[in-house]
């Protein structure tokens, strides 16, 4: 069988040092690569050698260079997957690169791991023998449904990696919405533990009545109704993984039980004397400060810190929003490939109001809309006004509040003589995200000065 062809095209190849590793990783892996110029010969080169993967070096910050060439690329073979290198990543970028047909983009430097999950994600299909020693490389590779190149989810997935190579009890913390039962699959999937079970335990659904028999199992004739012995979920999940979700919401009662558990890794069923050894990974997760809820005494702090060995936190949405466009690719094709027909295209207008908003329900909001959007007859293409209604209420809402924003950012630029760095600092803002807003609001300097933006606010109506 032909080895799978990599190309990647150089902003500037004599100086290829950034890639020269990446190459050697890829060939190591049964990959054929192979670097060029980014020149005007491009599409002819491709023609020729009939890559299965192409990656595109863009310098910026400017959207022009290696842009335009992988939106020349994708315009002229359509069915090659062209991955964008970049050293700027932005929603911006992000916007551009979707309008462009990418559906992929890494920030450089690119870690290996990084670079071989693109590979495999675009040939859609695993193509090279993993050796003894690539069980990360293939932790980073099997991402499952936790999808984002952002800086933020680059580090979750190097942590939930870290978590996976151990057997230590792991916490997973982040808002409502951002994917943790997700992440805990993850670690289970790519744990020594992944051909065991993985039992999902809802905290906030098990009454303090009932959950001894549900965790522990009971012995016939332990309680009225109880006819027969029964083995609980804790036995069930013997070699493989528990996963407590919403650990915060479980009972002072119940938290004592389960310490127990987790420190002498035996249980004994309901009604029974005998005490049975187990073998079980703990994987619990909360939207809640449990180091909070310790101090105010509704959490067991020997708990707390019990399950806080491997920590993972989930950020939210509105802190990865260069993400939301692979994620709206995502979800459209899952709904929409349940038309039977052509899945419709969301359109820039449409997207660009997805970036606006920031997400309070995280992606499980987002995952709503793009699915209340393609229910009944659907467009071929979704525009702004296919929104659900409130989602464009609150929109509208907030460009009400642009011109605020575009005057904090004013004000912080002077009180920092225009260094970018500061002022982002002052805003508590990423130095991208300034570079973004400054681009967004035609920002430039000596456009406007102190006294001017003074007279603004004196001006506006009180």
């Amino acid at each position: 069988m032909d080895r799978p062809r990599i190309v990647l095209f150089l902003a500037h190849p004599t100086q290829p040092q950034v890639f020269r590793g990446l190459a050697a990783f890829l060939e190591a892996r049964r990959f054929d690569v192979q670097t060029r110029p980014a020149d005007t010969k491009t599409c002819q080169y491709i023609f020729s050698v009939n890559p299965d993967v192409v990656f595109v070096e863009h310098t910026g910050p400017c959207l022009g260079d290696g842009l335009e060439l992988a939106r020349k690329v994708k315009g002229a073979f359509p069915s090659v997957p062209v991955i964008l290198a970049t050293k700027e990543g932005s929603e911006e970028l992000a916007v551009a690169a979707l309008r462009a047909g990418l559906k992929d983009y890494l920030k450089l430097p690119i870690a290996p791991q990084d670079m071989l999950a693109a590979v495999e994600r675009n040939l859609g299909q695993r193509t090279h023998v993993l050796g003894p020693h690539d069980r990360f490389v293939k932790a980073e590779c099997d991402t499952g449904r936790m999808i984002g190149t952002s800086d933020p989810m680059r580090e979750v997935r190097a942590r939930m990696c870290k978590a996976a190579a151990s057997n230590c009890t792991a916490l997973i913390t982040g808002e409502t919405g951002t994917g943790k039962e997700l992440a805990a699959e993850f670690i289970h999937n790519q744990s020594a533990r992944r051909n065991k079970p993985l039992v999902p335990i809802n905290c906030a659904a098990i009454p303090d009545s009932l959950l001894e028999s549900e965790l522990f199992g009971h012995t016939r004739g332990a309680f009225t109704g109880a006819d027969d012995p029964r083995e609980g979920l804790l036995k069930a999940a013997d070699g493989g993984t528990i996963f407590f979700d919403e650990i915060g919401d479980m009972s002072l009662i119940a938290q004592a039980k389960i310490l127990r558990v987790i420190e002498r890794g035996e249980v004994c069923k309901l009604g029974g004397t005998q005490r049975t050894q187990l073998d079980v990974r703990f994987i619990a997760a909360t939207n809640q400060d449990l180091d909070v809820m310790s101090s105010r005494g509704n959490f067991r702090r020997d708990l707390y810190f019990r399950l806080n060995v491997a920590l993972v936190h989930l950020p939210p949405l509105r802190e990865r929003k260069e993400d939301i466009p692979m994620l709206v690719e995502y979800f459209r094709n899952e709904f929409g490939s349940r038309l039977g027909s052509s899945v419709p295209e969301i359109s820039e207008e449409c997207l660009e109001c997805l970036l606006t908003y920031d997400w309070p329900g995280n992606i499980r909001e987002l995952k709503n809309v793009i699915e209340n959007m393609f229910l009944g007859e659907v467009p071929t293409h979704v525009g702004a006004g296919d929104l659900p209604r409130h989602l464009r209420e609150l929109i509208g809402r907030k460009g009400g509040e642009l011109e605020s924003e575009r005057e904090r950012l004013l004000s912080a630029l002077l009180f920092a003589k225009w260094n970018k760095s500061k002022a982002a600092a002052k805003l508590h803002w990423s130095r991208m995200t300034v570079y973004r807003k400054i681009e967004k609001y035609a920002i430039a300097k000596g456009t406007i000065n102190e006294s001017e933006l003074c007279e603004e606010r004196r001006t506006e109506p009180v």
